[in-house]
């Protein structure tokens, strides 16, 4: 499947050869100018990666991060012409996973996105966020705007599954995802499983968690 990556630059020449560059290596590519058609997108159309300007000419890369990341671990890319080193450092500490300064070459780039996805294992999201809300202080969870009744075991796996979406997870990694000495089987996750789509079903969610024979889980639109 072609990852979608969404580019957020409001300098044509700084998106244009990054999107060719992107499109030539067989990436489906999204460019907007600002951060809030960028957070548009990451509700209708998510990406398998956000390339992010901080200097946007509405709300800067920083603030859209700091959005982004109340429901979504997608790898971001931050672009920037500032060198001050602190700038670095809060991009990376607010949750960036890169950070590129510009003048740079469109190749480079193609590269450290090549090697944030495969540190991530990451396809791209298929389920909207807007469909889903968790609040990881709280251990609670919603699925669209429905508060949903779930054992601590069952929120951190639909926990995991909804902050990644379209990603494959084993049942030993939900297995430690769970976290509780209670849950000391594999098969404890199947149980799991089996219970979080019977309380999904009746707010018409339960096609959301799907099985990859051998493989284990994933979240994916019905």
């Amino acid at each position: 499947m072609t990852a979608h990556i969404l580019i957020v630059d409001d300098e044509p020449r700084v998106a244009e050869p990054l999107s060719f560059a992107l499109q030539r290596e067989h990436f489906r590519v999204t460019h907007v100018e600002r951060g809030e058609q960028a957070l548009a997108v990451l509700g209708e159309d998510p990406p398998a990666l956000v390339v992010l300007d901080v200097g946007l000419p509405d709300i800067n890369g920083f603030e859209v991060l700091k959005r982004v990341r109340r429901d979504s671990e997608v790898p971001v890319l931050f672009l920037t012409a500032r060198e001050d080193e602190l700038d670095r450092i809060l991009g990376l500490e607010l949750g960036g996973d890169d950070y590129v300064t510009k003048p740079f070459s469109p190749r480079e780039v193609v590269a450290r996105v090549r090697a944030i996805l495969k540190r991530q294992g990451a396809a791209p999201a298929q389920a909207p966020v807007r469909d889903w809300r968790v609040d990881g202080d709280a251990a609670r969870a919603w699925f669209r705007e429905q508060p949903l009744a779930l054992t601590l075991s069952e929120y951190r796996i639909l926990e995991a599954l909804v902050r990644h979406p379209g990603q494959v997870f084993s049942r030993a990694r939900l297995l430690d995802i769970c976290g509780s000495e209670e849950d000391s089987f594999e098969r404890a996750v199947d149980t799991h499983i089996k219970t979080l789509r019977a309380k999904l079903r009746p707010l018409g969610g339960d096609g959301w968690i799907v099985t990859r024979r051998g493989l284990g889980y994933v979240l994916e639109r019905p």
